[in-house]
């Protein structure tokens, strides 16, 4: 299992920043970002950028404490960007200690969803050698 950006629970500062996001009111060069992370048109970016506030909303928090983490049988890559607003990176390091089988990589300078921009080479390398059961060596 590759995860990126993930988190056990939603910090309050995340939940605030999650009840900003909306669909509508979005630039040219927004549009062109998404539509160049995201291949499935402009419903799945409408989708994706009113599913923060809904998240942010719900009372009901995922929260994946150590005892459910600790049942995850799956080899796990965690990837997290040092620089997350959403998600402090301390946040990746609780899911790495409580995954039996997890491995850490941490992107210097990444936001979240680090694996865009200068770190998408290597992710997708490392992601495909992790899958596969290689070592995967050097991260960075």
């Amino acid at each position: 299992m590759v995860l990126v950006s993930a988190t056990p629970y939603f910090p309050e500062p995340a939940r605030r920043i999650m009840r900003a996001f909306s669909d509508e009111n979005h630039s040219d060069a927004e549009w062109a970002e998404a539509r160049a992370r995201h291949r499935q048109g402009d419903e799945q970016i409408r989708a994706l950028w009113r599913m923060p506030r809904s998240l942010a909303e719900n009372p009901v928090d995922h929260a994946f404490t150590p005892p459910r983490l600790e049942a995850i049988a799956a080899r796990t890559l965690l990837v997290a960007g040092d620089r997350d607003p959403l998600y402090p990176v301390e946040l990746a390091v609780e899911l790495y200690r409580a995954i039996p089988k997890a491995s850490l990589w941490v992107i210097p300078g990444g936001g979240h969803g680090p694996i865009f921009g200068r770190a998408r080479e290597a992710f997708a390398r490392t992601a495909l050698a992790f899958v596969r059961g290689e070592p995967i060596g050097d991260l960075g």
